[in-house]
């Protein structure tokens, strides 16, 4: 299962996958927007459908793409940028 990144109303142009890898069941992408120029980290359970997005600054991309869970700590508990998505897996 793959999930699909969170384009707002700003991004009109998809987003480009910089980077991906998987680990466990964790699949983690760096996706960069390039109409709004962001960088976005998005991570999700292949098992469950749970994943979260935010953006990162892009000096930190690659920090945040190796250690995602320690950087979305860091940055929900400063920032509350963390967006949650649960996403319904049917049969």
């Amino acid at each position: 299962m793959s999930f699909e990144s969170t384009i707002s109303s700003s991004d009109r142009l998809p987003a480009r996958e910089l980077a991906q890898r998987r680990s466990g069941t964790h699949e983690v992408k760096l996706l960069w927007h390039p109409a709004s120029d962001r960088v976005e980290l998005a991570v999700c359970d292949v098992t469950t459908g749970v994943s979260f997005h935010l953006d990162v600054d892009p000096g930190k991309a690659i920090d945040a793409f190796y250690h995602p869970f320690a950087y979305a700590a860091r940055r929900g508990s400063a920032h509350g940028e963390v967006r949650a998505e649960t996403t319904s897996i049917h049969g």
